[in-house]
């Protein structure tokens, strides 16, 4: 089985190494990517089998991102999970809105990231083989 990957879209690099370390100790293969301006050409490049996205990042914003990726037929059914230091509910419901698959306020616990992530992904599907 082949491994699976995530793309983690995150500016913070605490955070994004906290995420990184138990997502890789669970078997997945994380790419990190500090900003949102290059986001769309590493997705469309290479399309992970799901993304952990921030909502603020510099460059783009996460909704930005994640509204591109829903236009796009190839990407539309993409896993994302959203992160968002703010999570007042208008934030969650903009992620909703926007097509997120599953949303955490930060701060979250590391486990809860993993638990999203297994969520979205049917918990633990094979890396998905180019159509």
């Amino acid at each position: 089985m082949a491994q699976r990957q995530v793309l983690l879209i995150e500016d913070e690099p605490h955070i994004a190494e906290a995420i990184r370390f138990i997502l890789t100790r669970a078997g997945w293969t994380v790419s990190v990517l500090e900003d949102g301006a290059r986001a769309m050409a590493r997705i469309t490049g290479d399309p992970p089998d799901a993304i952990i996205l921030d909502l603020m990042l510099p460059g783009r914003s996460g909704l930005e991102i994640l509204a591109d990726m829903r236009a796009d037929a190839a990407l539309r059914d993409l896993p994302v999970l959203m992160l968002s230091a703010r999570g007042q509910g208008r934030d969650r419901d903009a992620a909703t809105r926007a097509g997120a698959t599953a949303f955490l306020a930060k701060p979250f616990a590391n486990g809860d990231v993993l638990d999203q992530l297994e969520a979205i992904t049917g918990g633990g599907a094979a890396r998905r083989e180019p159509a």
